[in-house]
């Protein structure tokens, strides 16, 4: 999925990402509110000059030059768009799994992941200059905890036991 803000303050601008997407089927999203942006955005698509595309506050072009983006985007992988668009004022940025998001360069940089026990997690935010949060354990596995966090809100045992029963929770071994 591409995903391209296409609701709210133009054709891209305010509001929800609607879903374009690469022929690679990998996740990217970008937005263009202000209208410097969205001319960086023309300009990179090949859309800069296009008549139909200059009618961005125009609620009813927005389905057709939505349609058009669509296809514009889907000739592309995530990565080619990355490689076109990153680093731009389109507002730009790949969607990443997990382990592609601690290993980017902007995420390297600004040390937002860390590594606890062998488990990589984001680290704690926010950041302040003279107090420094720590991560002193990995986080739990599913399940380990789901019991004893229910008997502390007050759950009746017995509901405790019928949802697992179900396999609606789960308590690790």
């Amino acid at each position: 999925m591409f995903s391209v803000e296409l609701d709210g303050g133009g054709v891209v601008g305010r509001g929800e990402a609607a879903p374009l997407e690469p022929y690679d089927g990998v996740p990217a999203a970008a937005v263009a509110e202000a209208l410097a942006f969205y001319a960086e955005l023309l300009r990179l698509t090949g859309l800069e000059g296009d008549e139909q595309f200059a009618k961005q506050m125009d609620k009813a072009e927005w389905p057709a030059l939505k349609s058009r983006l669509t296809e514009l985007f889907a000739q592309k992988t995530r990565d080619e768009w990355c490689g076109l668009m990153e680093a731009t004022d389109v507002c730009f940025a790949p969607v990443l799994t997990m382990s592609e998001a601690a290993q980017h360069p902007h995420n390297v940089e600004r040390h937002t992941f860390i590594d606890v026990a062998g488990t990589v997690q984001p680290a704690p935010a926010p950041r302040f200059s003279r107090t420094h949060a720590e991560v002193v354990s990995p986080p739990a596995h599913p399940g380990a905890h789901t019991r004893e966090v229910f008997e502390a809100w007050g759950v009746d045992l017995a509901a405790i036991d019928a949802w697992a029963a179900a396999g609606a929770i789960r308590q690790a071994g």
